[in-house]
């Protein structure tokens, strides 16, 4: 970074030499007499006269050159990590070599420009080992490996997804289903094949205008395997607009809710106050090969319907009531208002648009299969954030094969996990409430109502209060 703190301007004419210093804090004037003693006093007069007019010119012409400088300098410390770190070209990816050269050698900073206009920088690798210090490490995690091309509008709602090398085909079709914001929380294994991982990203980027437009690529790379809340977290912290949706890139969006809910004014009332979350109902093939091709799946709540009473959608996971029960699919079949969600069940997993400040971040300790989502999911509800199901709109999962015997084994831990998570919560926010004085409030009542279904919750905040 070029230093502005001192400038130096000379201007020469004959018998004089004026030398301008400045800085920050200070502008100095040396002049330097020509020793020749042809100067007569008449003449001393009228060269001081055109001095003094040069001086002002000068100084002005100096003062406006600091101003500029000063700006320009206060923008770029203060500009967000997004315009810091090297960004993958969204056209012309013929260099994708000499680029990842780039992005591996790249060693990024975060400036912090303090109150006496002094820069402070921190290498962003310590800022992220801090933002994310509650999983497993180290991840090498770089923001915006790829930026959409397209800005987009603050209001809009972003698809906050995460992918790995298996999901990168789906991910290009959601970016061309979708055609709007999209950030994806990508995880590479450091290993040895994540040379040929990373070539297929890059071909995936390259081979789609979609994803070029739309879509924003964290990069994570460690040794540590289904890290999902993490991930999650990375894909919202760097998500560009204020709402986002938490989707698993497995399903396919099968109505237009993205403008339904933007055209809506109740609606965008609900989010813009950050208390509501929107359930966007999930549903999946009874038989598993009929999940297989999207574009043969519904695009109405009637003709979902057909499907439905011929036996060949229900709602999604139906052997696990648990998980998506609360919906209540039964009044959403015959709904065509919103409705909100009355009995919550802690395995609740429905897929959310909510606004992104303000909002509780995905717990890090979850590792692997199970729980992880229900405990991020629970605490959204429990800090007040209410639940409301869209009537007319839904996903579709669409089929693929799951490690069965990997996702028994890490439930197993988890849900011992999350039992201890979830008595630590209602703890947590119980007393936040009470020291903000919300206790008594709407907000806490969701807390009220599930915290009570916890053996001996009433005496634990008694003594706590």
């Amino acid at each position: 970074m070029k230093d502005y703190s001192y400038q130096k301007f000379v201007f020469e004419r004959p018998g004089i030499l004026l030398e301008i210093q400045f800085s920050p804090s200070s502008v100095r004037l040396r002049d330097h007499q020509n020793l020749s003693s042809e100067s007569s006093g008449d003449k001393t007069n009228i060269e001081s006269h055109k001095l003094g007019k040069i001086v002002l010119v000068v100084y002005a012409f100096v003062s406006i050159l600091y101003a500029v400088h000063y700006f320009y300098l206060s923008n770029k410390n203060s500009s967000s990590i997004a315009n810091e770190i090297p960004i993958l070209p969204t056209v012309g990816l013929s260099e994708e070599k000499v680029s990842r050269e780039a992005h591996q050698k790249q060693k990024n900073k975060v400036d912090w420009l303090g109150g006496q206009d002094v820069v402070q920088s921190t290498p962003e690798s310590f800022i992220m080992s801090k933002v994310f210090s509650d999983a497993m490490g180290p991840s090498d995690i770089k923001p915006y490996f790829h930026q959409a091309s397209t800005v987009f509008e603050k209001e809009d709602i972003t698809m906050s997804t995460i992918v790995t090398r298996d999901r990168f085909p789906v991910l290009s079709r959601l970016a061309s289903h979708y055609k709007g914001p999209i950030s994806a929380a990508v995880h590479i294994n450091d290993d040895d094949d994540m040379e040929n991982v990373l070539d297929e990203l890059y071909e995936t980027i390259k081979e789609n205008e979609d994803i070029r437009t739309y879509v924003d690529i964290h990069l994570i790379v460690d040794t540590f395997d289904r890290q999902f809340n993490l991930w999650r977290n990375v894909a919202k912290l760097f998500a560009q607009t204020d709402y986002i949706m938490m989707l698993d890139v497995d399903f396919h969006l099968c109505t237009d809710f993205r403008n339904r809910i933007k055209l809506d004014p109740t609606i965008m009332d609900m989010l813009r106050t950050g208390t509501t979350a929107l359930v966007v109902p999930a549903f999946e093939f009874t038989a598993q090969e009929d999940g297989l091709d999207w574009q043969t799946f519904p695009t109405s709540k009637e003709e979902l319907m057909e499907e439905v009473d011929s036996g060949r959608l229900d709602m999604f996971h139906k052997a696990w009531l648990k998980g998506h029960g609360s919906t209540n699919y039964t009044q959403w079949y015959t709904s065509n208002r919103l409705y909100k969600v009355q009995k919550y069940d802690f395995s609740y997993e429905p897929y959310i648009i909510y606004k992104k400040e303000g909002s509780p971040w995905c717990d890090e300790r979850f590792i692997g299969y199970g729980a992880n989502k229900a405990a991020c999911l629970y605490e959204i509800y429990l800090s007040g954030i209410n639940y409301w199901v869209l009537p007319q709109d839904f996903l579709i999962h669409q089929t693929h094969d799951y490690p069965e015997e990997t996702r028994k084994k890490e439930r197993q831990y988890n849900r011992k996990l999350y039992s201890n998570f979830r008595e630590e919560l209602c703890l947590r926010y119980s007393r936040m409430f009470v020291a903000t004085n919300e206790w008594d409030t709407e907000r806490a009542n969701n807390l009220k109502g599930e915290c009570q279904k916890i053996r001996s919750f009433s005496s634990t905040l008694k003594m706590s209060s």
